[in-house]
């Protein structure tokens, strides 16, 4: 077999320049170089009839001009089936977690077009999860895409570790976790974390680590994608997709685009943003035989949820479920803001009349209460109506029954896991709103799964 050969003309970073005199490689082809072939390098696009621009997937320590450049003639690929199950992967298929390698028989390229929509389901379905603030106030969808925002150290990732655990137990599917551009420490965290919650035989790791070049980052999303349509369209499952972080993910594409020499857009992301996130989340989907449902986490920059990344994420979700500083400060865990957090879901027709009555009536409460606040710190509660104080007696006590133990979190609060079905929780907030607790202190509400609970 005759291999088309290329040489290295220029490097800058992860950008390398390849001639090849003879035939020009496909797009996305995998190009290796170096000695022993460990150099992994990504066609990205064509300079001219002879020159390719690639993205270096690994270090190009010991890459120089004149370097021979091998052209495999296949696009990168990952090992797909239920051998994966229990391992973590890294973007090149490789089994990352100390264990021997996998030897799995087949294997499927990252790039593959969203499935047609005449072959999606048009059903809509609600995908409990045990999370009182999450099912009541931001039903997720089933096959449908979560976003969990907030800035740094508000619980994304405590909230999708629960997630993980709550789905695995729940519904008997398949579990896909992707870390991108993670720390490693958080990586190993959650292996162990999840081996020891005994989920981990249900589910799939893939990292492309923080250290790891910005090509590997861009290019990890797809490789879990890869892996989770394999289950939803050969073995017919449910899959849970969980994302952390979808920022990352646009990060390094921002990073790929400014070493290409593409001009930055506005706060300086790449132009093609939306093509990019469109690409990875338009894979994400229904069909008649199985569903992926995507959980991702998004990191804020700066809290600022009108930075382009945040604008353009919003838009594919069919959830939002807004992680609050503030509510962190309170000790309010988890740390959902149930005023900014929303759902498609949340209408009488999908969840049913009595469920949207109770959310809005929450909701209401709430927004009351928070109006109310500028005056309780100037003039003090005592100066309130007494019905406006029948408002703020609902709502603390409703407050603390949308917090939760979780079981990823016993070994810090002490207090055993709970996980609350719709209908509990449901009753809980009715059985509030209607003042049966309020000879009961606030307190006995905090941390507690179902209302038969207080003491």
């Amino acid at each position: 077999m005759v291999v088309n050969q290329g040489k290295v003309i220029a490097i800058r970073g992860s950008v390398v320049d390849v001639l090849f005199p003879d035939s020009l490689p496909k797009p996305h082809s995998l190009l290796i170089a170096g000695a022993s072939n460990r150099l992994a390098l990504e066609v990205m696009t064509y300079l001219s009839s002879e020159i390719v621009r690639t993205i270096a997937l690994t270090p190009t320590q010991g890459l120089a001009r004149g370097s021979t450049v091998n052209d495999t003639d296949r696009p990168l690929q990952v090992p797909v089936g239920e051998a994966l199950l229990g391992r973590m992967f890294n973007v090149f298929g490789k089994t990352i977690d100390g264990q021997k390698q996998l030897t799995a028989s087949q294997w499927r390229s990252l790039h593959a077009a969203p499935i047609p929509l005449c072959d999606r389901t048009t059903t809509t379905d609600i995908f409990l999860t045990g999370i009182k603030a999450i099912d009541i106030l931001a039903p997720l969808e089933k096959g449908g895409k979560a976003g969990l925002f907030g800035g740094a150290g508000v619980g994304k990732t405590v909230l999708i570790t629960e997630l993980i655990n709550n789905v695995v137990s729940r519904y008997e599917g398949v579990s896909i976790f992707c870390g991108i551009g993670e720390r490693s420490r958080e990586g190993e965290e959650l292996y162990r974390e999840m081996k020891d919650a005994g989920v981990l035989n249900n589910t799939v790791m893939v990292f492309g680590q923080m250290n790891e070049s910005p090509g590997v980052r861009f290019r990890v999303g797809h490789a879990a994608l890869t892996m989770a349509e394999y289950f939803r369209d050969e073995l017919h499952k449910d899959v849970l997709l969980t994302i952390d972080n979808i920022f990352r993910f646009i990060q390094a594409g921002s990073e790929v685009s400014g070493l290409m020499g593409q001009l930055p857009s506005r706060v300086g992301y790449q132009p093609t943003l939306a093509s990019e996130l469109a690409e990875l989340e338009e894979r994400i989907c229904n069909t008649t035989s199985g569903s992926i449902t995507s959980i991702q986490a998004v990191y804020v920059p700066a809290d600022d949820f009108t930075d382009p990344a945040a604008v353009h994420t919003f838009s594919h979700l069919s959830a939002s479920i807004v992680l609050s500083r503030k509510r962190v400060s309170e000790g309010l865990y988890p740390a959902i803001d149930p005023l900014q957090s929303d759902s498609k879901m949340l209408s009488s027709q999908i969840v049913g009349d009595r469920h949207y009555k109770i959310a809005q009536a929450v909701r209401q409460t709430l927004a009351n209460y928070e109006d109310l606040k500028d005056i309780i710190a100037m003039l003090g509660l005592e100066e309130l109506a007494q019905s406006e104080r029948q408002i703020v007696y609902r709502a603390r006590r409703l407050e603390r029954f949308l917090t939760q133990p979780f079981f990823t979190t016993e070994q810090f609060t002490g207090l055993e896991g709970k996980m609350v079905n719709l209908e509990d929780a449901l009753d809980g907030c009715d059985r509030i709103l209607n003042d049966e607790f309020s000879d009961r202190p606030e307190q006995s509400l905090y941390m507690i799964g179902s209302v038969g609970e207080i003491k």
